[in-house]
């Protein structure tokens, strides 16, 4: 098991990832990302970043990241998803993933670290209570979508 910075050869693994995640959320169709695009913005023009997990040559997790701003603490990590194979849960390996974006975000020194998670993933929720996580049910998430 090793937990390594992404490289361009894992776009095409972390992509096919994000796509078990929608499955996962129940959202398979609102995939509109691909590969070519991923692959910009972690490498080319790179607007995030990604740290995978790998089992024998094979990537079995992601977590993908990138800073943030907040007006009242400054410079913030944002944690855009994080994602273990079904089959390779339970065996630590989504603690491992979450501890090093952590490590990451306090190497940053940022004030905060962000994230969702929906309210029906018990698994989820149960994971960041664990980890003494601030759920707050306070702030209503607010989106709009652009044609492409």
């Amino acid at each position: 098991m090793n937990i390594r910075p992404a490289a361009p050869k894992d776009v095409p693994f972390i992509f096919d990832l994000i796509k078990e995640l929608a499955l996962y959320e129940k959202a398979p169709e609102q995939v509109t990302n691909t590969s070519e695009n991923l692959h910009y913005d972690l490498f080319e023009a790179p607007i995030c970043e990604a740290i995978v997990a790998e089992e024998n040559d094979a990537i079995i997790g992601f977590a993908l990241y990138y800073t943030s701003y907040s007006t009242w603490k400054g410079r913030c990590l944002y944690l855009e998803d994080f994602y273990v194979k079904e089959k390779y849960r339970k065996r630590g390996i989504g603690k491992l993933l979450f501890d090093e974006v952590v490590r990451i975000a306090k190497a940053k020194k940022v004030k905060r670290m962000d994230w969702q998670v929906l309210e029906w993933n018990e698994p989820g929720l149960q994971f960041y209570r664990k980890e003494n996580a601030l759920l707050d049910s306070e702030w209503v998430n607010g989106r709009l979508f652009f044609d492409e």
